[in-house]
């Protein structure tokens, strides 16, 4: 019998959201077919076998651990977040682990870190590899072999209905929220700064580095900053459960940085061949669409598990 994952809502996980709603938060999860926010998530890697091919390229050392540890930062639905239980991680990424360790024929431990702490950790020895919606970055490449596996962007939230009338060029001077060590906070928004504001000789956008989104979300909601600068499918995924809650400004910032995201493990890792093997495997399989077509991330399918 399949093990059923019982999803809470955005509102359970997004602080912000309580405090608009003024009240407390009800089970729920993924979009489900009646266009409810309440769902039942199966675990998809169940039934799912080793790839031979893979396995073959796994170290001796790994082989004779039999696990391998992913860390994650488990706070951004519909990606990376936890079921109702707060124990179990749910999302886009914890299902690709799940399912490149069953590729593997490797058992998984999932450790929930903060985000700017896992290539640090990484780095360590700490952790195997992460699969946490981060782009391949020259910086980082300088540490981590990267393997692609999704494709996402960036776009800026505002307070609802936009009172300020703030378009992605209209931000000098602004205090935009962006969530530490992410590709928003260390690309994107320089990058957006500098191309519409500082090179024209006006303000540039100030930053105020938040450790989560919740954070960010409660200061946008409290209008503690102006703007968010953060992933559109969490920050869609939001909108969605709690419609009227922000306005997301459009088109996505496409400046400073790829849309492609990417698995992270230790650069010259003895595992990398056997984990792009492994992530190829898992992008040419019925379970890879399955679980982006779960979470409203149809569009974000990608078909090359390339490594960067």
């Amino acid at each position: 019998m399949k093990t059923r994952l019982t999803v809470r809502t955005a509102a359970a996980g997004l602080a912000f959201l309580l405090a608009l709603a003024g009240c407390g938060s009800s089970p729920g999860g993924g979009p489900a077919q009646d266009g409810s926010t309440t769902s039942n998530t199966a675990d998809i890697s169940e039934g799912v076998g080793p790839d031979q091919a893979a396995v073959g390229l796994l170290p001796q050392s790994i082989k004779d651990k039999g696990e391998l540890t992913v860390a994650m930062d488990l706070h951004y639905p519909p990606t990376t977040f936890l079921a109702e239980d707060n124990t179990t991680p749910i999302g886009l990424n914890p299902d690709i682990a799940r399912l490149v360790a069953k590729k593997l024929g490797l058992k998984l431990k999932f450790e929930n870190t903060v985000f700017d702490t896992i290539i640090p950790g990484i780095d360590g020895g700490r952790y195997d590899f992460t699969v946490t919606t981060m782009s391949p970055t020259p910086e980082r490449l300088k540490v981590l072999d990267m393997i692609d596996y999704f494709k996402a962007g960036n776009s800026v939230a505002v307070s609802a209905g936009n009172p300020l009338k703030l378009t992605n060029e209209s931000l000098c001077g602004k205090n935009i929220a962006v969530t530490a060590g992410s590709t928003g906070q260390l690309k994107r928004l320089p990058a957006l700064s500098d191309q519409t504001c500082t090179s024209k000789g006006q303000a540039a956008i100030n930053a105020v580095t938040l450790p989560n989104v919740q954070d960010a979300l409660t200061q946008l909601a409290s209008k503690r900053v102006d703007g968010i600068l953060y992933d559109t499918t969490s920050l869609a995924w939001a909108a969605k459960q709690q419609p009227g809650a922000f306005t997301i400004l459009t088109p996505q910032i496409n400046v400073g940085s790829s849309d492609l995201t990417s698995v992270g493990l230790k650069k010259g890792s003895p595992l990398t061949p056997a984990l792009q093997a492994a992530i190829q495997s898992v992008l040419n399989s019925p379970e890879y669409k399955k679980s982006l077509s779960n979470w409203g991330l149809e569009a974000g399918a990608i078909t090359d598990a390339k490594l960067n």
